[in-house]
């Protein structure tokens, strides 16, 4: 009986699941949305197949520098001759990389904390989230700028940093989430048959609670990613030579009048980046929503 139950209940979040998908592709934003950031994420896994990083990202060649863009150099080339098409796929790749893993680090703890204060309730849920509140009033960058002052800026710490920074998100929609639906009558059924509270929770609340994760794990990507760039463009993110879009547009600053091509290219990544993020974002949460038809 429960794995008939099981079975059906797999059939019917197949069918949920299905349905969300239709919906999404009647969405050409939200389809264009997920274009775009499939091509980031293809260009950010093939980059060293695409351009050499020693040999054409970083290894100066000052008898090049300041080059327009042409059919050599489609995005010109840098001060220290290096060619910006090249240093912006690879800085794709430093750019997605760090928004996975701080997202993936804020999801993780988020979604587990967030879930368990939740359901459980209580003094416990008090505790937790008058510290998520606590840390929550913290902005996302000055949470990343303490991080990365005190333990060093590398790609590590600036994940670590921001997934720290967007934990209490996460915990939020997680415990919103699980409220809503923790009384249900299939809850109460999971209960009635002896179903511990693990189960209870990471097999039939966590994956009903699969859309508004989702969505904001595309919005936090984009604050991740405008962080990581505004933290190196302040000096405090990745440092030159390694490529990443906002260290090229600070580097940029000074040639902006004269070669303005220098800081066009890496802002429009950065620019097409956090669109595509935000178009997926409200495609899914539009696609989720079964009164949007």
């Amino acid at each position: 009986m429960d794995k008939n139950n099981a079975s059906n209940s797999q059939v019917k979040k197949q069918g949920q699941f299905l349905q969300i998908w239709r919906r999404f592709k009647r969405r050409p934003s939200a389809m264009i949305g997920l274009y775009l950031i499939i091509l980031f994420i293809l260009i950010a896994i093939f980059a060293g197949v695409l351009f050499d990083y020693d040999a054409i990202a970083i290894k100066q060649d000052i008898a090049n520098r300041l080059q327009p863009p042409s059919w050599e150099h489609p995005f010109g080339t840098d001060d220290y001759g290096r060619d910006i098409l090249a240093r912006v796929v690879h800085g794709t790749r430093i750019s997605i990389g760090i928004g996975f893993a701080a997202v993936a680090l804020g999801l993780t703890i988020g979604t587990l904390l967030g879930s368990s204060v939740g359901y459980y309730g209580g003094l416990y849920d008090m505790i937790v989230m008058r510290i998520v509140e606590v840390f929550q009033a913290i902005p996302c960058m000055l949470m990343a700028m303490i991080v990365v002052a005190v333990a060093g800026a590398n790609p590590v710490t600036l994940a670590i940093a921001l997934g720290l920074a967007i934990i209490p998100t996460f915990t939020r929609v997680a415990r919103g989430a699980v409220i809503t639906m923790r009384e249900m009558e299939y809850i109460e059924s999971a209960r009635a048959i002896g179903s511990s509270d693990f189960r209870i929770i990471f097999a039939h609340i966590l994956p009903n609670c699969f859309a508004p994760l989702l969505v904001q794990s595309t919005l936090s990507m984009a604050v991740s990613i405008l962080s990581v760039s505004g933290l190196s463009y302040l000096g405090m993110g990745i440092s030159p030579p390694v490529p990443e879009w906002g260290s090229m547009l600070s580097a940029s600053r000074i040639y902006l009048q004269d070669y303005s091509y220098m800081s066009i290219f890496p802002g429009v990544a950065i620019m097409l980046t956090i669109l595509a993020l935000n178009l997926l974002g409200d495609g899914i949460r539009d696609a989720a929503d079964p009164k949007l038809k």
